[in-house]
C-alpha cells in the first residue's frame, strides 16, 4: 500500500489516529500549476487542547519505555523514508516546488535525522558531582513531556523532522504542526512514517492549522517546550507568548546571510557557489545568500558572470522538465520579493539580471550597487535574488557583514584558509563555511544563529538534548540524615 495514500488521511489531521477536526479542511495547492491536490484537516484551538491531553498522557507509557525501544523506532522510521522516498519526493516538487535534487536531500536528510535521534536514546543521561555531604550527588537529564514543533513551508519534511525525531528519542511526545501549504510533505508524510515505524499510539499527534493554532500551542500548558522556525517577526512573538508562560522556546528564525569574496578567489568557482547560495529553492530558504560582499578589484566581473549564470538558469515547472528553480510557493511571497527588487531598482540600484515574473516563476535576479538602503540588500527577501556590494579592505567587508541584525550563516570564499577563519572570527554568526557558501545543514551538526536568526544553536548533535530534556539533581544517603530541629 502507499505510504500516503490520501484515503487514510485526506480532509484529516492526527490526534491518537486520523480523525475530523473542528478547523475544517484546506486545500492542498501545486503552486506551478495551481491545481489541487489533495485536502488536509485544519485543527482548532480546541483541537489542540485535545490533543495535549492525549500526548501527555501517552508521553508517559513511552519514556518509561527502555531505550532500546525507542532507538528501534527511530531506526524503523528512517529505514521507512528511505525506502518511501520517491513518494515523499513526489509531494516535495509538487506541494513545495522543490526541484528532484532538492527534494532527494530533504528525505535523505530525514533518514539521516531518525538515525542521529536512535543513537540520542542510549548516551548517558546524567553525570556524577562532587559534594561535601556523605551523599551520592548526581544531575540526570530527564524528558521535557510535551514538545510543540512549528514547521515552516519552504524545507517542510527536514525543518519538522529535525525536531520530531530527536525529542521523541529523548522520551518526549510531540504536537507537530506543518505549514497548511505543505502540510503533507511536512506533516502527514512524518506522521505516516512514524505509524508504520510502530511508535505508540498518541505519542505523535499532526495539527495542521494557521497562526491561531500555532499561537493555541505555544500557550497550552501540558506543553512544555516550543521549537518554532519560521520569520523572525513571528518567533518574536513565540519567544514573547512562551516567556510569559514560563515554558522554552527555541527559535530558528529569519537570515540574511552574507558571502564574502576575497580577491585571491577562484571567480569561477566563487560565481558557480554564489548562485547556488542565491538561488537555491527559488532563494526561500532561511540561510540563502542574501548579500555578497565582494572585494571591488573583482566586484565588476563577478557581477557580470553571476548575472550571464542567472540568465541562463531555467525556471520552470520541477515536476515537469529539468530546471534549476521552481515556483514560488505563493503569490504573496512572490510580489513581496517584487517589491522589494523593485524599490531597490527605484532607489539607484542596477539590475543585472533577472527582476521578471510569470505566474509564480520568479528569475534569478543580481542587484548591483546596491546600497545601505536598498531593501533587498537590507532585508531578508526570501527569494532568488542576490544583491552584490563592493568593499575595498578586510576592516570594511567585517564592518559591511556585521551592520546586519541577524547572524545565522556566513560563507567567505579565498585561497587562504586561514585568513578565512580569522575573518569569520570577527564576524558573529552561528555558522561559518570557509570556501562553500551559505546554505549548509547536516544531523550531526548544531545548528543555529545570533541576534534576529534566532536564540542561539539549539538543533543537530549533542544540541538536542539540551534542547529537548530537562536537568534534575538527585541525591541519596545511605541513611537518614539527622538535623539539630
Amino acid at each position: 500500500m502507499s505510504l500516503l495514500d490520501p484515503a487514510i488521511w485526506s480532509g484529516k489531521a492526527f490526534i491518537g489516529g486520523w480523525t475530523a477536526v473542528s478547523g475544517g479542511t484546506a486545500s492542498v495547492v501545486e503552486p506551478a500549476t495551481g491545481s489541487v491536490l489533495e485536502h488536509v484537516g485544519i485543527a482548532s484551538p480546541d483541537d489542540v487542547a485535545v490533543a495535549a491531553e492525549r500526548t501527555a498522557q501517552a508521553q508517559i507509557a513511552w519514556a518509561r519505555l527502555p531505550y532500546t525501544e525507542r532507538a528501534a523506532v527511530l531506526r524503523r522510521a528512517g529505514d521507512l523514508f528511505g525506502r518511501h522516498a520517491d513518494e515523499i519526493q513526489g509531494w516535495l516538487i509538487r506541494e513545495a516546488g522543490s526541484i528532484p535534487g532538492k527534494a532527494a536531500f530533504e528525505t535523505v536528510t530525514a533518514a539521516q535525522e531518525c538515525y542521529e535521534a536512535a543513537a540520542l536514546a542510549s548516551r548517558p543521561v546524567g553525570e556524577l558531582l562532587p559534594s561535601a555531604e556523605p551523599r551520592l550527588s548526581l544531575v540526570r537529564r530527564v524528558p521535557a513531556g510535551v514538545v510543540g514543533v512549528i514547521a515552516p513551508f519552504n524545507v517542510p519534511l527536514i525543518l519538522g523532522i529535525r525536531s520530531v525525531a530527536p525529542a521523541l528519542a529523548l522520551g518526549n511526545a510531540v504536537i507537530l504542526k506543518p505549514d497548511v501549504r505543505t502540510a503533507v510533505s511536512g506533516g502527514v508524510a512524518i506522521q505516516r512514517v512514524f505509524e508504520e515505524a510502530g511508535l505508540p499510539e498518541g505519542v505523535l499527534s499532526l495539527l495542521p492549522g494557521g497562526a491561531e493554532t500555532g499561537a493555541a500551542l505555544v500557550v497550552e500548558p501540558r506543553v512544555r517546550v516550543i521549537s518554532f522556525t519560521g520569520s523572525t517577526a513571528a518567533g518574536r512573538k513565540v519567544g514573547a507568548a512562551a516567556a510569559e508562560h514560563l515554558k522554552r522556546a527555541h527559535l530558528e528564525l529569519g537570515g540574511n546571510s552574507a558571502l564574502i569574496v576575497l580577491p585571491d578567489a577562484d571567480l569561477d568557482l566563487a560565481v558557480s557557489t554564489a548562485a547556488w547560495g542565491s538561488f537555491f529553492h527559488q532563494g526561500q530558504v532561511c540561510m540563502t545568500t542574501g548579500r555578497h560582499l565582494v572585494h571591488r578589484s573583482i566586484a565588476g566581473e563577478y557581477v557580470a558572470r553571476l548575472a550571464e549564470k542567472a540568465d541562463h538558469l531555467p525556471v520552470g515547472d520541477p515536476a515537469l522538465e529539468e530546471v534549476a528553480l521552481g515556483p514560488i510557493i505563493d503569490a504573496g511571497q512572490r510580489d513581496k520579493i517584487h517589491g522589494l527588487v523593485r524599490a531597490s531598482v527605484d532607489g539607484g540600484a542596477r539590475l543585472a539580471a533577472g527582476g521578471t515574473y510569470e505566474e509564480l516563476f520568479y528569475r534569478p535576479t543580481v542587484l548591483a550597487d546596491v546600497t545601505d538602503s536598498s531593501p533587498a540588500y537590507a532585508e531578508e527577501v526570501f527569494g532568488p535574488v542576490a544583491p552584490v556590494r563592493a568593499f575595498d579592505d578586510l576592516d570594511e567587508a567585517v564592518a559591511l557583514a556585521t551592520a546586519s541584525p541577524y547572524g545565522l550563516a556566513l560563507g567567505i570564499l579565498t585561497a587562504d584558509v586561514m585568513r578565512g577563519l580569522e575573518l569569520a572570527e570577527r564576524i558573529p554568526t552561528g555558522l561559518v563555511h570557509v570556501n562553500d557558501q551559505t546554505v549548509n545543514d547536516e544531523a550531526v551538526a548544531p545548528f543555529g544563529g545570533f541576534g534576529a536568526s534566532g536564540t542561539g544553536v539549539r538543533f543537530g548533535g549533542g544540541a538536542n538534548v539540551e534542547a529537548f530534556t530537562e536537568t534534575r539533581w538527585i541525591t541519596a544517603r545511605g541513611s537518614q540524615a539527622r538535623y539539630p530541629f
